[in-house]
């Protein structure tokens, strides 16, 4: 079956739900919002504990990780994410949520092949290229800048 990129891009739209931006977006802003407000709260909570910045900002971001990864293997963040969109991708629990979907998907073809070679199949690319931007960018620093 030939199909002509005109064709193609019909069947696409066909296929394709309609975005409803009116009402997605504020869920995102919302959703998105309210993680972040946890966020602050558990900042908060180590802070009042006696924990120094540095130490509080690292169980904080701790703290969201582990509920992410928990909360994905549950089922429930994939829930969550249906209605906030973008807005339970940009804060680390996104994060943590792509490396442990992939995990639980995997984990049937073995800790090898499986869980240890798919695990990272979608924040791969953000890890490498997230380095590998960092070192071009300190290496303009290094040597025009400084």
């Amino acid at each position: 079956m030939t199909v002509t990129k005109q064709e193609y891009a019909e069947m696409v739209k066909k296929a394709s739900p309609n975005s409803k931006s009116w009402a997605d977006i504020p869920k995102a802003f919302l959703i998105g919002g309210a993680i972040c407000c946890v966020g602050q709260a558990f900042l908060n909570l180590y802070l009042n504990l006696g924990l120094s910045d540095k130490s509080a900002a690292a169980c904080t971001t701790g703290t969201l990780v582990l509920i992410s990864a928990i909360l994905t293997g549950l089922g429930w963040y994939e829930k969550l994410a249906k209605h906030g969109g973008a807005g339970t991708l940009v804060p680390v629990t996104g994060f943590a949520n792509a490396v442990v979907s992939p995990a639980l998907e995997f984990k049937s073809e073995g800790f090898v092949l499986g869980l240890g070679a798919k695990i990272f199949i979608i924040s791969g690319p953000v890890i490498l290229y997230g380095t590998v931007a960092s070192v071009i960018y300190g290496l303009v620093y290094y040597f025009f800048i400084k």
